[in-house]
């Protein structure tokens, strides 16, 4: 049983951009990590200076143009909360990472089978 080539051309179009998108999304869901990740250890050291002061010391938070004092220990709570929620997001884009990875594996495995069968 063969397939007409342009009904295979179509289909192997069709499965390249597949692949191509996958690898795009790729990329992106891969910065979105490094991102996150960044943002981790920026909030993980600024929760370890934190914990390091005394606890009357005055601490400030920024929001917008200007600082509020704010309660050491609720700024803790606010770190802690802020780098759970990452972690979490970090986790979510790990699975999405590696879906879109199996998928674009897939893709190229396809084609390639597409390629063996017509050259026979």
């Amino acid at each position: 049983m063969s397939i007409p080539n342009e009904a295979l051309q179509k289909l192997v179009q069709e499965i390249e951009t597949q692949a191509i998108t996958a690898q795009r999304e790729i990329n992106v869901v891969k910065a979105a990590v490094a991102s996150k990740q960044r943002d981790v250890r920026m909030l993980e050291l600024t929760s370890t200076e934190v914990k390091q002061l005394d606890k009357d010391t005055k601490v400030y938070e920024g929001i917008g143009k200007m600082f509020v004092f704010a309660p050491i220990n609720r700024v803790q709570t606010r770190l802690a909360s802020e780098t759970a929620e990452l972690k979490s997001d970090i986790s979510s884009l790990d699975k999405k990472l590696h879906y879109l990875e199996t998928t674009h594996k897939n893709s190229r495995e396809h084609i390639d089978q597409i390629f063996k069968s017509s050259g026979r």
